[in-house]
């Protein structure tokens, strides 16, 4: 056989070869995959999510994420769910992006393509009482609720609960924004019919489960060069605010605290909450304090240790809780 005639035949089975594993690789199924993974581990996963690059490069930087393999991401709608272990706890995570919208529909998909056992959220929120709670510490709410969700009131009306004129600066005065009051919203779950709600609680045994494993906790006090001025601290029960803006206006802020008695205020903890019951799935909530509303923002290094110590209190929970074993063929 000639040189030429060789080299042929080598290139056609080569040519021959290609389409069939690129066949395979498209065929790929790589939820198929973490769920094949799930029978091995025996167990439901947790799914664990937060909205910011700040908060992804806390588990990372923390080592004690560790993925299933090399490939064990799969991208679904344009975001990027990772399977894997945190401290030895299975979990697939996400970040979903800012704002209420992004949260709930990423955790959806979360929670319609993944067996999961419950919802752990982990992320950064202001405070609105800095008595009760200031940068470097966690809160674990007991409630939260869409503060952000009005229903507009004609200009002067006397029905409406928020004046914007009250909330001007440097001090109060006209607005023709007019007024609003707030409102409910409707929550809809398999079981129950739909049913108009304003605060959405927290699952009480995990409530409970996280009040007992983080009572004694000791978080970060400095990153880098920067240290908090006081000890942090876990910060249990309180009430938080979910609306798609930040609270930076203190008279606001202070509406907020002395109308609803909400402590902190974040985009995002409310989302997770409607979501998950909404799948009648268990969830919980850490936020890391970052700044208190009205005062001057913190830096970046006092933002990152509050998404840090909220992590730290969401892994530590996770660790700390079972989860159901998986019934596999």
């Amino acid at each position: 056989m000639s040189t030429v005639n060789l080299a042929a035949l080598l290139l056609l089975g080569l040519l021959l070869v290609m389409p069939q594993q690129s066949m395979q690789a498209s065929l790929r199924d790589p939820i198929a995959e973490i769920e094949r993974s799930n029978c091995k581990i025996a167990h439901l996963r947790l799914g664990l999510v937060f909205t910011s690059d700040n908060n992804e490069r806390a588990l990372q930087d923390s080592g004690l994420y560790s993925p299933d393999s090399e490939d064990s991401s799969v991208d679904i709608a344009g975001r990027r769910f990772h399977s894997g272990t945190l401290n030895g706890s299975s979990i697939v995570y996400v970040k979903t992006g800012s704002h209420s919208v992004n949260m709930a529909t990423t955790l959806q998909i979360l929670l319609a393509r993944f067996s999961i056992h419950g919802v752990i959220y982990f992320g950064n929120a202001g405070s609105l009482d800095k008595k009760t709670m200031v940068p470097g510490d966690v809160s674990v709410p007991q409630a939260v609720a869409f503060t952000g969700v009005w229903n507009w009131k004609k200009f002067r009306s006397e029905k409406g609960k928020l004046v914007f004129g009250d909330f001007n600066y440097p001090e109060n005065g006209e607005n023709l924004l007019g007024t609003v009051e707030y409102e409910k919203i409707k929550m809809f779950s398999p079981s129950e019919a739909p049913k108009e709600v304003f605060w959405l609680p927290i699952t009480k045994s995990w409530y409970n489960a996280a009040t007992e494993s983080l009572k004694d906790m000791k978080l970060r006090k400095c990153y880098s060069d920067e240290c908090l001025p006081g000890k942090p601290k876990v910060v249990f029960g309180s009430k938080s605010s979910t609306s798609d803006f930040y609270v930076r206006n203190k008279a606001y802020g202070d509406f907020l605290n002395d109308n609803f008695d909400a402590k902190t205020a974040d985009t995002a903890s409310a989302s997770v909450a409607l979501t998950s019951l909404s799948n009648e799935k268990l969830f919980v909530v850490f936020q890391g304090v970052s700044n208190v509303a009205g005062e001057t923002s913190s830096n970046s290094r006092v933002s990152y240790l509050a998404s840090y110590n909220a992590f730290l209190a969401a892994t530590k929970f996770i660790n700390s809780i079972p989860t159901p074993r998986l019934a596999c063929e």
